[in-house]
């Protein structure tokens, strides 16, 4: 199997290790970071063996499964999403060199972005996970994209997102194309995922040099 099929396992017990907390068979973020969780076996997770690292109410995104779950878990929602590997040449010049850096003083503008644009699980230290960039109209963040989950030289682009008033301005794509180029400078190949219903995103990415790797399971889950 390969490491992808399984990324936020590899990338819990391996790159973010020191950002997760579990067990030998189950895993998640810390709480404050992104809400994901991996497991082991990721057809088959023991998701009973995360019940002593949540809250009531929490809810976390689980991939590669679409089994039963057991009678302590919930199923909130359920889809799927594509899964894809760079496949393009490096971008030449870096396409925002305007671009901030965001810092943990910006998260709590980057998280009010993501909760308005829903570009997946995000908390306010998943810019602690990787590198993330920023554009800012008059102190305002407007747009952001960055990296979360690694597995050895795989590094995954996350968080593409960007206020409503400034869509259709490129500022996104610009973002990542800035994240891809120093990824590959770094000897990294960048993926990343993408919801099924999300078509305008997903043809982007394509056109972008982006190539599908499998549609993947993914759920929301919470404790009962």
């Amino acid at each position: 199997m390969h490491k992808l099929d399984n990324v936020v396992w590899h990338t819990l017990t391996g790159a973010h290790a020191k950002y997760a907390t579990g067990t030998g068979t189950a895993r998640r973020y810390e709480a404050g970071f992104s809400p994901i969780a991996g497991f082991l076996d990721a057809e088959h997770p023991d998701l009973d063996a995360l019940n002593g690292f949540c809250t009531p109410g929490e809810h976390l995104y689980v991939g590669a499964w679409s089994g039963m779950p057991s009678a302590r878990w919930h199923v909130d929602a359920d889809s799927t999403m594509y899964q894809m590997v760079w496949q393009g040449p490096m971008p030449p010049d870096d396409e925002a060199p305007d671009a901030i850096l965001l810092t943990p003083e910006h998260a709590a503008q980057a998280v009010e972005l993501a909760e308005l644009t829903r570009p997946g699980p995000f908390g306010p230290r998943t810019i602690e996970l990787g590198e993330y960039f920023g554009y800012f109209v008059d102190g305002r963040l407007v747009a952001m994209a960055g990296e979360r989950m690694q597995v050895e030289s795989l590094r995954e682009v996350s968080g593409v997102c960007t206020h409503p008033d400034f869509q259709g301005c490129g500022l996104a794509r610009q973002l990542m194309l800035k994240l891809i180029r120093r990824q590959m400078m770094r000897g990294e190949t960048p993926f990343l995922h993408v919801m099924r219903d999300n078509a305008h995103a997903h043809l982007l990415y394509g056109r972008m040099g982006f190539q599908d790797r499998k549609e993947m399971a993914v759920r929301v889950i919470s404790p009962r």
